[in-house]
């Protein structure tokens, strides 16, 4: 099979993984669709990145001004995070490669009557442009690119001196090829067969090492499903899903 994954000056995408994603962005806002599990997730997942942004920029137990708050939401899908950030004032930028789900998420944000600017583009482009954000957020997207060390150094430029770098990834462990490929893909169908590609999960010391020494690591959380309920939960364990929050040194 041809190889359409691209590193190329700066297209650090893979044509597979964004058609993979186009054929998904219609479902993903439907709460009683096929991928409905991995809705849930995603709110479980929300809860914990709005907690790290609350505690880094919080006052005391006073939650932060997060009308102050610039936020760029990178691989934003159908604005599953961006969202709901900007509904609770932040000024949110969403990126994606894909311009499906970029036109997907403009949709429903205008259905909703939330404010958030989504772009067609890639995280080279953004570094280019100059541009940091106090937040910068890279969700289940660093192991779907060619070269994921270049994609977590752009992640760690775009942030503001004293910001927050939160990444959520897959581990590479023999549990997560059970779990998230063989468990989720082939059994349960929480997602698509071919979603993932457990040579491109990465380890939690490689996303440290990746973003380098401007970094402090602040918090980390596993993620896993409680199959009698059906609700996720966070977890000590790394092992499959996890994410991680990092304070850039000011």
């Amino acid at each position: 099979m041809l190889d359409k994954s691209k590193k190329t000056g700066d297209s650090n995408f893979s044509e597979q993984e964004i058609a993979r994603f186009d054929a998904l962005a219609d479902s993903w806002w439907d709460p009683e669709g096929k991928y409905k599990t991995a809705l849930d997730f995603n709110r479980a997942r929300l809860n914990v990145i709005k907690a790290q942004i609350e505690n880094h920029f919080g006052q005391g137990n006073l939650p932060p001004d997060y009308s102050a708050l610039s936020v760029i939401d990178i691989g934003s899908g159908g604005g599953l995070i961006s969202e709901p950030l900007a509904k609770l004032g932040a000024q949110v930028t969403g990126i994606d490669a894909s311009a499906v789900s970029v036109e997907v998420a403009k949709r429903h944000a205008q259905n909703t009557g939330v404010k958030v600017d989504y772009q067609h583009k890639l995280s080279s482009e953004v570094v280019e442009e100059g541009r940091q954000y106090d937040v910068v957020i890279n969700a289940e997207v660093v192991e779907h690119v060619p070269d994921q060390q270049q994609l977590m150094r752009e992640c760690a430029s775009l942030v503001k001196p004293g910001g927050l770098l939160i990444l959520a990834t897959l581990n590479r462990t023999l549990k997560s090829y059970v779990v998230a490929i063989v468990g989720a893909e082939y059994v349960m169908r929480y997602l698509p067969i071919g979603t993932h590609d457990w040579k491109k999960f990465v380890k939690p010391g490689e996303l440290k090492r990746w973003i380098g020494n401007e970094f402090t690591l602040k918090y980390q959380v596993g993620m896993r499903l409680n199959p009698l309920k059906g609700e996720w939960l966070t977890t000590s364990s790394l092992a499959v899903n996890y994410i991680q929050a990092y304070s850039k040194h000011k």
